[in-house]
């Protein structure tokens, strides 16, 4: 019999394991079953958080830079570069990993370190740039990343209006003339796995500002303020998919940055090669923390699948939760997913070992899939 190719392409399980330790206990549970299996790994992210660290597994360098973080405090935020492509990921610098517990800023949290983070790579020589955008602690519609560029916001004295997005309610002038003049020439993709336009119903305000402590009182100024913002910057780019990413630094992005949206995992799979990789697979092991209804748009598990699919290569996932019926997954073009949960009910025990369980799991996944 032919031996068994399997392709590991999963993303973290947040809080427990990243995406690259999913692979090394994915790998051991299979290889406890079937010792001679070939296994092959690639981490992959959706644009979120994990990105950057899913492209330095698969080869990227790592940089580091000193950045502006969201409370206008110095974080060191890390992008990685391979030739002259740079993955850049928004939450290095903007990201709500950057709060100190308990801490939010919704109205004045700043974008203006992934400027900074951009003007690092573009230091660096990068001329495609996959800006991948999520996890933020941020709803300034992109300004504070527009001004470290270069972009000027002023009031109607003709003042700097201040950081986050509250202030925005004061712009009067925006002038992008001094935008650095090296975005011109470069490729700048906007990866994001959301798809919401700027503001209104399924706006950034309304949908993911009470994540980053926005009260209603909030949300309702920020969606105005940023609508002001949009209504001088270029109001049809607000409604357009991907504005409303990451606190609408996606509209930033979109509107002053020349960039092009594509789905977050779309964009990753490419850049870390893994239609070759799916080439020589026979089965496909993909997965992330909880499989649920957000996995089937645009999440990693949900993309690794379609592209596998259509492939014709079988696929099952892992995860820490199962929360998708067996319909909705073969809609996915999952064959079966292997839940953590199964195995340990209590959430908490389930997380702190994971690690273990998730080579149990994989050896099922062995003795259903590749003994068979």
């Amino acid at each position: 019999m032919e031996t068994a190719r399997v392709l590991v392409a999963a993303d973290k399980f947040k809080g427990s394991l990243t995406a690259v330790q999913v692979a090394e206990r994915v790998t051991a549970g299979l290889r406890r079953v079937v010792p001679d299996v070939r296994v092959e790994t690639l981490s992959v992210a959706d644009g979120g958080d994990g990105t950057v660290a899913a492209a330095v597994a698969a080869g990227f360098e790592r940089r580091e830079a000193r950045v502006t973080g969201p409370l206008g405090d110095p974080v060191t935020a890390a992008y990685a570069l391979r030739g002259s492509t740079a993955v850049v990921e928004m939450a290095e610098a903007s990201g709500l990993q950057h709060l100190p517990d308990g801490v939010f800023a919704p109205l004045t949290a700043t974008t203006y370190g992934s400027g900074e983070l951009l003007a690092a790579a573009l230091d660096a020589g990068a001329t495609t740039i996959v800006f991948g955008v999520g996890g933020s602690a941020t709803t300034d519609g992109g300004a504070g990343m527009l001004a470290a560029l270069g972009a000027r916001f002023l009031d109607a004295d003709g003042k700097p209006v201040g950081p986050g997005g509250g202030e925005l309610a004061e712009l009067a002038e925006a002038d992008l003339s001094g935008l650095d003049p090296r975005l011109k020439d470069v490729d700048l993709v906007l990866a994001s796995d959301v798809d919401n336009p700027l503001t209104g119903p399924k706006g950034a305000p309304e949908v993911y500002g009470r994540q980053k402590g926005a009260s209603e009182e909030d949300i309702a100024v920020l969606d105005a303020a940023l609508a002001h913002y949009a209504s001088i910057l270029g109001p049809d780019t607000a409604a357009l998919p991907g504005a409303g990413a990451a606190g609408g630094i996606g509209y930033g992005a979109l509107v002053a940055l020349g960039a092009r949206f594509r789905p977050g995992i779309d964009v990753m799979l490419d850049v870390l090669g893994f239609a070759p990789a799916l080439a020589r697979a026979t089965l496909v092991v993909t997965g992330e923390g909880s499989l649920d209804e957000q996995t089937l748009h645009g999440k990693a598990p949900a993309g690794v699948a379609a592209a596998a699919r259509a492939a014709g290569v079988e696929v099952v996932a892992v995860c820490g939760r199962l929360a998708l019926s067996p319909e909705a997954l073969t809609g996915a073009g999952i064959a079966r997913a292997y839940a953590l949960a199964d195995l340990e009910p209590d959430p908490a025990v389930s997380m702190a070992q994971a690690g273990p369980l998730l080579e149990r799991a994989a050896e099922s996944i062995a003795r259903d899939f590749l003994l068979s």
